[in-house]
């Protein structure tokens, strides 16, 4: 097995273990907040086959590796009822929030990892495949957090920004996210690459720094 073959094994486990505990994310937060929709369909859990979605979970990553591009993608929606939370806002946006939340916990975890590992005789030829892992881990789990952030439907932050929105225009920003989410593929990659790239660069600085 070649380097690359390798790299790109990493990439797919990271990813896989990225969706599993952000989707996991959305379905233990809402049912903390009173809705056990999720998991009562068994969405709390790492299982890949539980979040597997034909488009975002294979065929996206496959071209991603394909062509060369990060990894990136989603997984099955998490089912949410939001007329069972308490308070209907703010709990549909903490939900939506948690998501993103997990992934950039995961990269900072990673990171330490990172941190601890070089400090403890990370040069050693050993560790290296580790450290490759723990470095995907963290570029792949921040480039999903901020790219689920993005405000437009059906992607996490676009169930904060509609609570902002009149009630007369939250209809029509619902029907256009997905026309938006085509033209940020089309077009919104350097954006999403620069948002990530200033993420994973502050991590660096933060808890690299001096290695």
């Amino acid at each position: 097995m070649t380097q690359q073959h390798v790299t790109i094994v990493y990439q797919i486990i990271v990813f896989l273990f990225a969706i599993c505990v952000h989707e996991s994310a959305h379905a233990w937060m809402a049912w903390r907040l009173g809705d056990p929709t999720a998991r009562m369909l068994g969405r709390v859990t790492l299982n890949p086959l539980r979040h597997i979605d034909p488009v975002g979970t294979v065929l996206l990553p496959v071209l991603a590796l394909l062509y060369h591009f990060p990894m990136i993608g989603w997984a099955k929606p998490t089912p949410v009822d939001p007329r069972n939370f308490k308070n209907p806002v703010r709990d549909d946006i903490l939900t939506s929030v948690a998501g993103p939340a997990s992934n950039f916990l995961i990269a900072i975890v990673s990171i330490i990892a990172l941190r601890l590992l070089a400090l403890s005789g990370g040069g050693s030829t050993a560790l290296e495949p580790l450290a490759i892992l723990l470095w995907f881990s963290m570029a792949i789990n921040v480039l999903l957090g901020v790219f689920n952030l993005i405000p437009i439907p059906p992607l996490d932050g676009s169930h904060v920004l509609r609570h902002l929105l009149p009630m007369s225009v939250r209809h029509i920003y619902d029907r256009v996210g997905f026309f938006g989410l085509i033209a940020l593929f089309l077009v919104g990659g350097n954006v999403i690459r620069f948002f990530s790239d200033l993420v994973q660069s502050f991590l660096v600085a933060t808890f690299l720094r001096g290695i």
